[in-house]
């Protein structure tokens, strides 16, 4: 599958007080994507010049991460913050609403903004991420528990950042390569691009700052109201990160709800199985007119 990168431009975005960098391609209706850990905008490579045929396509770098601003405080990343960057940038970039796109923790990062301003988000696409009540409930669940060992590893003190620092950051390396289906998607040059943007000055403990914040924000008292914004979900059977049964019963929180399991496809699912990620957000787009 081809990834054309001539006509990618590289812009930043002023929001909330910090700068994000962003990848822009094409015209038109915005949809704005966000990446996951321990990913940057690279990881929507196989998506970008897809929908830029028709969309104004704009990946983010989260902050924190790789070229976007890095805020040294712990409490600078919280959900509370990710959705201002969002609303930000959706409105420095001139628009009013967007087609979300989202994965990993892009992808809970889009599910609380379309709950707290679902007039802004015209369509949301979320993969490999659970509705944030079911993630707030896999805390209870032992099998979930297990599967999250690296969540309750991140809340250490500096012991993660010289694991992740170690033998020129080859855990990045090592997440991607022993857990990924399609192997062959994750070429040398990737991983490369993946291991330079951790060891940006800073980026190592921002990363980590989304999870030591983590337990702060699970609760298993709120009210999840039904998401009326119409919503598709996509999902690699072969996450080792997230059980598939963290999806069964989303259709109760949202309105107008689809889901794609994809077999033989890992955590990274639209960079493990590009073609059909891209064939399911086409068709749940097909009727899409902003």
């Amino acid at each position: 599958m081809s990834v054309i990168e001539n006509s990618w431009q590289h812009n930043y975005i002023t929001t909330n007080g910090i700068k994000l960098h962003c990848v822009t391609q094409g015209e038109g209706s915005l949809m704005l994507m966000l990446h996951g850990f321990p990913e940057f905008w690279y990881s929507w490579r196989y998506q970008i010049p897809e929908f830029s045929e028709d969309f104004k396509v704009v990946a983010l770098d989260l902050r924190g991460y790789n070229d976007s601003d890095k805020p040294t405080n712990k409490s600078a990343y919280v959900m509370d913050e990710f959705i201002k960057d969002v609303k930000g940038a959706i409105e420095t970039l001139g628009y009013q609403k967007c087609v979300l796109v989202g994965h990993d923790w892009g992808a809970a990062i889009a599910w609380n903004f379309a709950y707290a301003y679902p007039e802004m988000v015209e369509r949301l696409i979320i993969m490999n991420v659970p509705h944030p009540a079911k993630f707030d409930r896999a805390f209870i669940n032992p099998q979930q528990l297990l599967r999250s060992w690296y969540i309750f590893f991140f809340q250490l003190p500096f012991l993660p950042e010289f694991v992740l620092h170690l033998s020129d950051y080859k855990a990045i390396k090592s997440v991607f390569i022993k857990t990924a289906f399609n192997k062959n998607n994750f070429a040398p040059t990737d991983i490369k691009a993946y291991r330079t943007a951790a060891a940006k000055p800073g980026a190592i403990a921002a990363m980590l700052s989304y999870y030591r914040n983590i337990f702060r924000q699970v609760s298993l008292k709120k009210v999840w109201q039904i998401l009326e914004v119409p919503t598709l979900m996509i999902w690699g059977e072969n996450d080792t990160a997230l059980g598939k049964e963290l999806t069964y019963g989303t259709e109760a929180y949202v309105r107008d709800f689809q889901i794609k399991y994809i077999p033989n496809c890992s955590h990274w699912v639209q960079q493990d199985r590009p073609e059909i990620v891209n064939q399911y957000m086409r068709e749940f787009l097909a009727d899409y007119s902003s």
